[in-house]
């Protein structure tokens, strides 16, 4: 008899109930039409903007980030990647996968700057 198995026989290492609820995996808020009239916006109020794809991970969603021509970004989930990709050239958008590319340097010039306070 192992040590795991006498704490078992006294109770002390129970099993979780039947119903109990697996918190093992997160659940991620799903794109909605506030995210996508978000991204509409900041397109139609910015010049040079181009799209990175984020493929979706274990803490969010497929996302699809925005940059300016001068760094400024946004960030919202979207719901597909297919979506991201077919939203940017509706919108003349040049897109590109995150993964792939990386992010912008212009972005974190930007986020320097406005860290500093020069934005």
């Amino acid at each position: 008899m192992g040590l795991l198995d006498r704490f078992r026989r006294s109770g002390r290492m129970s099993a979780p109930a039947k119903d109990a609820t697996r918190t093992g995996s997160t659940r991620v808020r799903a794109s909605d039409s506030a995210d996508i009239q978000h991204l509409a916006a900041f397109v139609s109020s910015r010049r040079g903007v181009e799209g990175f794809v984020e493929p979706r991970t274990a803490v969010s969603d497929v996302t699809l980030l925005l940059v300016a021509h001068d760094g400024e970004w946004t960030r919202r989930r979207v719901p597909s990647v297919a979506w991201a990709h077919e939203f940017a050239n509706r919108n003349s958008v040049p897109s590109y996968d995150a993964a792939v590319v990386g992010i912008p340097q212009r972005m974190r010039d930007w986020n320097r700057r406005k860290k500093a306070g020069e934005v």
